[in-house]
């Protein structure tokens, strides 16, 4: 009986001193939405949350998958990416894998630039351990950004 009791009271002092942790995906968000102006944090909902942005038309943070540790993705209108919306994406990107804003904003500009008539409308492309993928139709274009889950 004695023995029952000690562990009971090891097991509440632990979580007790644990302090209620959230998950690391909404810390991310939270970092995303203080570090960029006009950024903000919807719902989430399936390891996805939903973002927004007067230079994005959609955006969401994917939270670790299978194949992933995080991904962000970013839709904007127009076949022509802006200059303000590579900025957004590049240093969003920046945030969310911890790599500096120069190599994630070039990555990006890469990526959206090379879509075009000779190398059609789906680009993927691999810069500074992130994977890029790039595609566009007539009216939008958009962006998602990868680390893979074994790097």
């Amino acid at each position: 009986m004695f023995a029952a009791a000690a562990v009971l009271a090891a097991a509440l002092t632990l979580s007790a001193a644990s302090p209620a942790r959230a998950d690391r995906c909404e810390d991310i968000a939270a970092q995303l939405k203080g570090g960029i102006d006009g950024l903000k944090v919807g719902i989430s909902a399936a390891n996805n949350i939903y973002l927004s942005h007067p230079e994005a038309k959609e955006m969401s943070l994917g939270c670790s998958g299978r194949n992933f540790q995080n991904e962000l993705y970013a839709k904007q209108d127009g076949r022509k990416p802006k200059p303000a919306f590579l900025d957004l994406v590049g240093n969003a990107a920046a945030i969310v894998f911890t790599v500096p804003k120069d190599d994630t904003l070039t990555g990006t500009t890469r990526c959206m630039k090379r879509m075009g008539l000779l190398r059609g409308d789906n680009i993927k492309m691999r810069y500074r351990r992130l994977d890029f993928a790039c595609s566009r139709n007539k009216t939008e274009a958009w962006i998602a950004i990868t680390r893979g889950a074994n790097e």
